[in-house]
């Protein structure tokens, strides 16, 4: 496991990114669409994340991220304000956040997410709409200027659990985790679920602080979390012990994981497949070459969509690597090759 390994990392599932890039294990996003009746491509999880929820307020922002951004009625950063006055306070577009283009259409939000956002008076409703709609949009591909809107839309309703999740999922893609740890503690007091505590480990060990995440490990077991959640917590504690140098410790309480869960359920397909990468790779990292390959291998076969890169890992061990460069130049021959081409 190397510094940080996206194995470790959590995976926000139908939650907050993705997370983008499959690669070792990190998550890919949400699963969930924003949009009304439809679900939304994944990425990449943490990721980035990309932990699964439960209880009721699973899947917040999830709904928060649309299926892609849509046309409808014109968007504006100062909506619901006449022409011949100053906007009322809320409405009125800061310095510093990003503007609103035209055609934001709010109705892509989540009924849901829609609702909670009906307590606001409804010019400030949709402004911050607006914000949270383009924050699910960009997260994969800005996650700066998804947290940006975010932010703008928190400056706006701090006090609505959906928007502060936003603000929370979009730091933590953006890799601003000293806001998303903050946010994410806000969350777990405004909801009272602790559904939070892997990413908030996770952010306590991107910070450079494994004890304390190793900390939030040991209270999470004070908790009934469920199963795939447990599993992100546990994938985080073996990146933190490997971080304090408790490799064996790592390798130890990822195995034993294992045996406590069954490869037949379908819901734990992936939490299991990511579990299988983690001890994979700190199976190799220990020089336990042969035993990492099959754990590779089982993670590939349970990681179906290959959110993982669990296949790559085990075809660069068997040595299958290709040079897909290689591989072109040799069926045009007389194409230079670029400069530079090489073996990856």
């Amino acid at each position: 496991m190397g510094e940080h390994d996206r194995s470790s990392r959590p995976r926000r599932e139908g939650s907050g990114r993705p997370p983008a890039g499959a690669g070792r294990g990190e998550p890919r996003g949400r699963a969930a669409s924003g949009r009304e009746g439809g679900a939304r491509p994944e990425r990449s999880g943490p990721e980035r994340r990309g932990p699964e929820r439960s209880g009721p307020d699973r899947g917040r922002a999830d709904r928060v991220r649309p299926a892609g951004r849509g046309a409808g009625a014109p968007g504006s950063t100062d909506r619901g304000a006449r022409p011949d006055e100053a906007p009322r306070p809320g409405l009125a577009r800061k310095v510093d956040e990003p503007a609103i283009p035209e055609g934001v259409d709010t109705r892509e939000l989540h009924r849901a997410v829609r609702a909670e956002l009906r307590s606001l008076p409804k010019d400030l409703a949709e402004i911050v709409a607006s914000h949270l709609l383009l924050a699910g949009q960009l997260i994969d591909d800005d996650a700066g200027l998804a947290y940006r809107h975010a932010e703008a839309a928190r400056r706006r309703a701090a006090r609505l659990p959906i928007v502060r999740e936003a603000a929370a999922e979009t730091a933590y893609a953006a890799g601003l985790y000293d806001v998303a740890l903050s946010e994410f503690r806000a969350l777990r007091r405004m909801t009272g679920t602790h559904d939070y505590l892997p990413v908030m480990a996770d952010c306590e060990r991107a910070l450079g602080r494994p004890q304390n995440a190793i900390k939030l490990a040991r209270e999470s077991d004070r908790h009934d979390l469920e199963p795939a959640l447990r599993v992100e917590m546990i994938i985080v504690e073996a990146g933190a012990r490997h971080d304090v140098g408790q490799d064996p410790e790592a390798r130890r309480i990822l195995t034993r994981a294992l045996t406590q869960l069954s490869d037949g359920d379908a819901a734990l397909r992936l939490p299991l497949a990511r579990l299988r990468y983690a001890l994979a790779d700190a199976l190799l990292g220990a020089g336990k070459e042969s035993e990492a390959r099959e754990m590779f291998a089982r993670a590939a076969q349970l990681d179906t969509d290959q959110e993982t890169d669990a296949q790559q890992r085990l075809d660069q061990l068997d040595g299958l690597q290709i040079d897909s460069d290689h591989e072109d130049a040799e069926e045009e021959p007389d194409r230079p090759a670029p400069r530079g081409a090489g073996r990856r």
